[in-house]
């Protein structure tokens, strides 16, 4: 049998794969000259732009899925699996009929489930390749191992939502998680970024154990891979419990857990588990603020974003396309995890005084309010999941891009370096209140208030008023760390007593022969000023938050080089476009909604 393959459907995956090649390539014959490296983030750039590009005219196109990969109906394995017999004749339910091109079972399938998670791993792929530019501008960071473990991340995130077969989906996961752990230790004499990443790695090799012994016994059960054929056996022992009529129809629901074999709940525990570490889900959170603070920032929104989107992409496909007949089992366990995940989340983010800390426990109580539609038994809920990552990844990316700005500046990261900052450099300031309004959910930022609308709007509607009100509770809770570091953004920097300049807390000015805050030395002409600061002539800050290049004086932070426009531009680059889609996620937010029709995860 000769397999025909759509290419057309795995284009965007052509192009990230090629992409990658190609960085190595000119890597390894380029002559170590200074324009190499935004060369190989120039071409890196393009070809997720032309991924991304591949993505949207697929969803302009007319037409039903794209399936490729497939094989006939009738090989995959016996008619009857182990926990009941299957009707093949079942699975021709697609426009194809029986025997037609819908009952082939599929391993990649690109429909409007794909399209949405592929667009969205790729546009904020654009971001993070943009924050990348400036971390590797510095030049202690190979740049050609950067961005190839970076496209290979991208590969296995488009690749994930469009996998229909247990393999293929554990396959495109791990090809998100393993190229993080090298990237997040690339900054090699960094001993903070080579603890971060040994902790990602075991954490990452134990959810995959668990995932894959969950896996497995699923297999054992069911006798297949594909997950439109697992849903098809898995229906038949508790279908006739919900038919239950009468006045004893009030039983069903009891009827049908006690009805599964125990391994059969045993292996949906044990998947939703390997997931739950995958998304920083509570009680599998423990590794998100030191591997967030340990990483580099661009790592750190990757995770925060792409990787997450990745791991609740696996989560939906396995709950809705293959268990779904089971929901009265993982539908009060999801809803559990959910409402103590956004509750721990908030409570540590309460105590952060560091930035990427506190944006690493928001995350964490973020996922609770992604996974709470999950846990409520209503098909609709699944969109308002995606909706409220769609939103979340804009918000987040552009707080990541403005804490990357003043990093380059503080080597500190703490709250209190952001202090005066809309001062300092009003665009950055203004851009930071900003997102971090939206992921509060407070007017003008009407992108989260709307995310959370929609996800207490399907809360309600689907029975779980209880979770809905634990999430409103934590709504005010997040409002206190996101307001406050707001608060400080528009808090004038106190004035140094006796010299009439403001006090050195991230890149303020120091006036001639005023001491500096780090080792008292003066910070007169060319000389160093407070916070790791290089200053231009009579020691007052360059524009834009970048650091300033005096008379030949070293570059900041840490004897980063590339301090120049190659540092900043990027990254203003970046909180525009986030700073563009936050506000058009404001003024429309109709826009995310129609991007999520109904029957959103076609058949396999």
């Amino acid at each position: 049998m000769i397999q025909s393959i759509d290419y057309y459907a795995v284009a965007p995956l052509l192009i990230l794969v090629l992409t990658a090649g190609a960085v190595l390539l000119l890597d390894a014959f380029l002559p170590r000259r200074p324009y190499a490296r935004p060369l190989l983030g120039a071409v890196t750039l393009t070809g997720v732009l032309g991924a991304l590009g591949v993505v949207v005219a697929q969803a302009v196109r007319d037409g039903g899925p794209m399936r490729t990969f497939c094989v006939p109906a009738g090989l995959p394995g016996p008619a009857r699996a182990g926990i009941g017999a299957l009707d093949i004749g079942t699975l021709g339910s697609g426009p194809g009929g029986p025997g037609g091109a819908a009952s082939a079972l599929c391993s990649f399938v690109v429909d409007d489930f794909t399209l949405v998670f592929a667009g969205l791993a790729l546009a904020a792929g654009v971001v993070v390749v943009l924050l990348s530019m400036a971390e590797l501008s510095a030049g202690d960071v190979p740049v050609g191992e950067w961005y190839f473990l970076l496209l290979c991340t991208l590969v296995g995130a488009v690749a994930l939502p469009a996998s229909r077969d247990l393999v293929m989906l554990v396959v495109a996961l791990e090809l998100v998680s393993l190229p993080v752990f090298a990237l997040t230790a690339l900054r090699r004499y960094d001993g903070r970024s080579s603890e971060a990443a040994v902790k990602l790695f075991l954490v990452s090799v134990v959810s995959t154990a668990v995932m894959l012994f969950g896996v497995s016994l699923l297999y054992g059960m069911t006798g297949t891979v594909y997950l439109d054929r697992l849903a098809q056996v898995l229906r038949g022992p508790i279908a006739e419990p919900v038919a239950i009529p009468g006045p004893d129809a009030y039983a069903s629901t009891l009827q049908i857990a006690y009805d599964l074999p125990p391994v059969l709940i045993v292996a949906v525990v044990l998947v939703i588990a390997g997931f739950g570490f995958k998304v920083a889900a509570v009680p599998f959170h423990a590794w998100a603020g030191d591997v967030y603070q340990g990483a580099p920032i661009p790592v750190a929104a990757l995770l925060s974003v792409i990787s997450k989107a990745a791991g609740f992409a696996g989560l939906i496909l396995i709950l809705v396309a293959a268990l779904r007949g089971q929901i009265a089992v993982w539908a009060p366990l999801v809803a559990i995890i959910a409402a103590l995940t956004m509750t721990v989340g908030n409570l540590l983010a309460l105590r952060q005084r560091h930035a990427v800390r506190l944006l690493a426990w928001s995350s964490v109580a973020q996922s609770g309010y992604i996974l709470a539609p999950l846990g409520v038994r209503d098909d609709e809920a699944v969109s308002a999941s995606i909706a409220y990552l769609v939103f979340y990844a804009a918000m987040n990316l552009g707080a990541f891009a403005v804490v990357m700005l003043v990093s380059r500046r503080g080597a500190r990261g703490g709250l209190d370096d952001y202090r005066g900052l809309a001062f300092r450099n009003p665009a950055a300031g203004l851009a930071l209140a900003f997102f971090l309004i939206c992921l509060a959910g407070l007017p003008p930022g009407l992108a989260g208030l709307f995310a959370k609308v929609v996800v207490f709007r399907e809360l309600v509607d689907g029975g779980g008023a209880w979770l809905a009100l634990v999430m409103a509770v934590n709504t005010v809770v997040g409002l206190y760390y996101y307001v406050a570091w707001a608060a400080r953004i528009f808090t004038p920097v106190p004035v140094t007593e006796g010299a009439g300049a403001p006090a050195a807390v991230g890149g303020a000015p120091a006036g001639a022969g005023v001491p500096s805050a780090v080792g008292g030395a003066p910070a007169g002409v060319g000389a160093p000023s407070a916070v790791g600061e290089v200053a231009t002539g009579m020691g007052v800050p360059s524009a834009v938050g970048e650091v300033a290049t005096g008379a030949g004086a070293p570059s900041a932070v840490g004897g980063r080089a590339g301090g120049g426009r190659a540092g900043w531009v990027p990254v203003g680059v970046a909180i525009v476009l986030a700073g563009v889609v936050a506000v058009v996620f404001s003024i429309a937010p109709q826009v995310v909604l129609d991007l999520l029709p109904e029957g959103l995860i076609a058949s396999g």
